[in-house]
């Protein structure tokens, strides 16, 4: 269970192209970065937690990523391959910790992804009413929820049919390859840019400063709920905006400079999406008082409500839609990257760990996750799919950044494409910042992670353990010996 990855750069006979550059990183970082956080993440830390000082939540989230983000840069250069977080942890804490790791990250993605295509199919149906084209409530609602009433008894949904097909759709255009896929998300990023860029020009105007004030409210005598307290719990809420600053790393493989290109791909991404957040935060609070956005799903709307510009609603609704595309995309995209990287190490069965010949992707893996996810998708209502939080992405952050540590005591002289700068300062800097956002979160959301992970262990432990690749090579090289 400790046996480690050795640290050296995979072979090149995976059949993953390496076709992406510097610009395609950033694009998917934003693509999966602006989305459901921006929209709906915002409104929820502001009205519960941080007020107008939701601002500053997202710049401490930002810094945190930052920290963790040139790590990541140092560590993707060393070992440029699929996987991200779940192979840089078994490289250096060893094939536990690696497990630990990429379990938990596939499941933030798949239940990630899935949530955010119900809010997809949501939004888009709001459009297609708009335009007159109304399908039925059945088709778009799980079994769990209510759609309307007959006879008195109410009529419960059958299956939330768009969202399984943005799932399909997306699968089979990540199964095409991995270019295709980065060109349209690019498309969709440059159209969801335009449209928040139009929110806050438009919205600038009309911002009333009374309502930033207090800036920072008054703590009511719980954790958590305004005050510093509240900053920090806003901070760890809408660190789930940042999961897509994570997936970046995971198609390292498919990259065509990895110690030149990863590091501007995350950091550039990063800068892009804090400016759009904190100014789009800035904006939001100043057109609506932050008491009026406690339980509103739809705070930006209501926001555009205290403009004159009506016609700022569909345009608004067309920007989620792209946003929530892409996002859906990069996170399918991650979670069969790292599912590919653990069976090519044996600890899933080997089906996943193969490309196709043709089109240079894991198909299986795309296949696979477009059932579960789409089942997720389908046949649960959104309450209980966003139920997973930001906890996995900090506990890989914090994985990655002792990693680094790790690294230079253990081989400081290996050559490195990109250095951390500042010795352990950033990389410590980055576990003290994560550990105390995951404590800030509540107790329900650490259930739901160990449980999750119980359930990983078994896996490994039935599986993984015995079928590991690693764990026949140091047997076999002994025998040699």
């Amino acid at each position: 269970m400790l046996r480690r990855l050795p640290i050296s750069p995979p072979a090149d006979n995976t059949g993953l192209k390496r076709v992406l550059g510097a610009g395609s990183l950033m694009a998917l970082g934003v693509g999966a970065t602006i989305g459901a956080g921006l929209f709906s993440l915002t409104g929820i830390a502001a009205g519960s937690n941080a007020g107008p000082a939701v601002v500053i939540s997202f710049a401490l989230a930002a810094v945190a990523c930052a920290f963790a983000g040139l790590c990541y840069g140092e560590l993707a250069g060393m070992l440029p391959s699929a996987g991200s977080a779940y192979v840089y942890a078994y490289a250096t804490l060893g094939e536990l910790a690696g497990w630990i790791i990429g379990w938990d990250l596939v499941l933030e993605y798949t239940v990630g992804a899935s949530a955010v295509s119900v809010s997809w199919a949501r939004y888009m149906r709001s459009l297609l009413d708009g335009w007159g084209i109304h399908l039925a409530p059945r088709l778009m609602a799980s079994p769990f929820e209510v759609v309307g009433m007959r006879n008195g008894q109410p009529v419960h949904g059958l299956a939330n049919l768009p969202a399984v097909f943005i799932i399909m759709a997306l699968s089979v255009l990540l199964m095409r390859g991995i270019s295709e896929s980065a060109r349209m998300n690019t498309v969709v990023v440059v159209i969801k840019l335009a449209v928040i860029a139009a929110v806050i020009g438009c919205g600038l105007p009309y911002i009333r400063v009374e309502n930033y004030t207090p800036f920072i409210p008054p703590n009511t005598g719980t954790f958590g709920q305004y005050g510093l307290s509240g900053i920090l719990r806003a901070a760890g809420t809408v660190f789930f905006a940042y999961l897509g600053f994570d997936a970046v790393s995971t198609v390292a493989q498919e990259t065509r400079n990895p110690g030149r290109d990863m590091p501007i791909g995350l950091m550039g991404s990063l800068v892009i999406c804090t400016g759009v957040y904190i100014t789009f935060s800035f904006v939001l609070t100043g057109l609506v008082n932050y008491h009026d956005m406690i339980g509103d799903a739809a705070p930006v709307a209501t926001a555009i409500d205290h403009t004159p510009f009506d016609w700022l609603k569909p345009l608004v609704k067309l920007g989620v839609v792209c946003g929530f595309l892409s996002v859906i995309l990069v996170l399918l995209l991650g979670q069969s990257r790292i599912f590919f990287a653990m069976a090519r190490d044996g600890l899933l069965p080997p089906l996943f760990g193969r490309v196709h010949a043709g089109w240079g992707t894991p198909v299986a893996c795309h296949l696979f996750f477009m059932a579960l996810t789409g089942a997720l998708a389908a046949f649960l209502p959104i309450e209980q799919l966003a139920h997973m939080t930001s906890i996995g992405t900090l506990l890989a952050f914090v994985i990655v950044c002792v990693g680094v540590m790790v690294l230079r005591v253990r081989e400081p002289e290996r050559p490195r494409a990109f250095r951390v700068p500042g010795g352990r300062v950033i990389p410590i800097a980055g576990i003290v910042c994560c550990l105390v956002m995951m404590v800030s979160l509540d107790g329900l959301t650490w259930l739901r992670l160990v449980g999750w992970l119980a359930v990983g262990m078994v896996v490994y432990a039935a599986y993984g353990l015995r079928h590991s690749r690693l764990g026949r090579v140091i047997p076999a090289m002994r025998h040699e010996r």
